[in-house]
């Protein structure tokens, strides 16, 4: 397969993030197998911070992503992974139990990762999600 036909069997979601078209990203890629790769969430909505606390920081940036996923016609049932990466030790519990809330039925493979900072300094939480589409993207 040419680097052309690889390309063009990859599926990407672009949501106009000024971030995005700055630094070069799509906000999801789908690749042939199936597998879905969602860039980085924080709970910026519309220019803003959405949310003050980590809970719901966490919850948002979530939505982010689930917002990227629905694109691809996939959702939160279809998460085999997430990456939860946070500011501070003392937010565990609250973003924990954000993801609780949200993937308890779901159980996907997790990791929490202590980061010194984001972008913007009033972020407490990002997030990455991989979503399995169970087979080949049509």
């Amino acid at each position: 397969m040419t680097a052309a036909e690889q390309s063009a069997s990859v599926r990407k979601v672009v949501t106009g993030a000024p971030w995005e078209e700055q630094f070069g990203y799509s906000r999801a890629v789908e690749l042939p197998n199936g597998l879905v790769l969602v860039s980085g969430c924080t709970s910026i909505v519309d220019g803003e911070i959405a949310g003050g606390g980590p809970y719901e920081q966490a919850v948002n940036s979530f939505n982010v992503a689930f917002a990227a996923l629905k694109q691809l016609g996939l959702g939160p049932a279809d998460v085999v992974r997430t990456r939860m990466y946070i500011t501070h030790a003392r937010d565990v519990d609250e973003v924990g139990r954000a993801h609780k809330e949200l993937f308890d039925d779901v159980r996907p493979a997790a990791s929490m990762i202590i980061v010194s900072g984001f972008v913007d300094p009033s972020l407490v939480v990002e997030v990455e999600v991989e979503a399995y589409r169970g087979g080949a993207a049509s």
